[in-house]
């Protein structure tokens, strides 16, 4: 023992240098790895970003591709639904689609023009006479109902929205049934208002809001809004009905012009009735 204190003490500086030595080399390897890992980190980041602006950018040029090819689609879709067609054969079912064949087309447009804080408002849309639109068509959002057809020339087309005084659409309550038309009382362009809705039926607040079918313009069924309050007229027996409108008449960019093949059928049949 005396004899290895003796050779720590002769020794000391040379195991002291070694012994720093090793804590050196020790921290060395241990803390190598660490900027490199940030390096790989930090060009990773870089690469992600990078791609991501490429995704960006590609997905920005194939935006107005996308969107047309969206549109038609959706196109096909809603007309595609049971309440756009209409049944042929009543007394048999077949697996073809004989059944049935489509009562409403829905043909794509965009919008191009439009107001939404004046008292009557109005869309201009791309597509007219020669695209097979008419006067007094429906016309519809992707999230739904939004006016007419107000006048058309050969490439273009004027909407009357749903943000105007006299529109008029048939509409109803789904939950209920009850029904009445569609009004707007020229303040909010989110609001509407419900009339002909009796007050001795309860109304639930967010009940769906849609069309009613009953003029052709419109298939039954399609989105208008949701009830957001009641309040009773006073001295009639009916609920004031305001709507949240479904489509933000703000921000909407494409739409729809609905045609019913039988609307001129039902319009002149409905016109005999009120013949001598």
């Amino acid at each position: 023992m005396r004899n290895f204190l003796a050779f720590l003490r002769q020794f000391r500086v040379i195991l002291f240098l070694a012994l720093l030595q090793s804590v050196a080399l020790i921290w060395y390897f241990t803390f190598l790895q660490y900027p490199r890992s940030q390096y790989l980190t930090s060009a990773n980041a870089v690469s992600g970003t990078l791609f991501t602006w490429q995704s960006e950018i590609t997905e920005f040029i194939h935006l107005k591709q996308n969107n047309d090819w969206l549109q038609r689609k959706v196109a096909r879709l809603e007309a595609s639904q049971v309440d756009n067609l209409l049944k042929v054969d009543r007394e048999h079912v077949t697996i073809n689609d004989t059944l049935y064949k489509v009562q409403y087309v829905y043909t794509p447009a965009k919008i191009i023009r439009s107001t939404h804080t004046m008292r009557n408002n109005y869309f201009t849309i791309d597509i007219g006479s020669d695209q097979g639109v008419e006067i007094g068509m429906g016309v519809m959002g992707i999230n739904g109902v939004v006016g007419t057809i107000h006048s058309v020339s050969p490439s273009l087309a004027r909407v009357k929205t749903c943000l105007t005084e006299n529109i008029n659409i048939a509409a109803m309550i789904e939950e209920s049934g009850e029904h009445g038309f569609l009004k707007w009382n020229g303040r909010n362009a989110r609001k509407g208002s419900l009339t002909g809705i009796s007050n001795d039926r309860k109304v639930k607040k967010w009940s769906n809001v849609i069309t009613r079918g009953s003029a052709g313009t419109f298939p039954r069924g399609l989105p208008i809004g949701k009830v957001m309050k009641t309040a009773p007229i006073e001295g009639k027996p009916l609920w004031d009905v305001t709507v949240l409108f479904s489509e933000d008449y703000r921000r909407i960019q494409r739409v729809f012009v609905i045609k019913n093949v039988l609307r001129d059928e039902q319009r002149k049949l409905e016109g005999n009735l009120n013949a001598p």
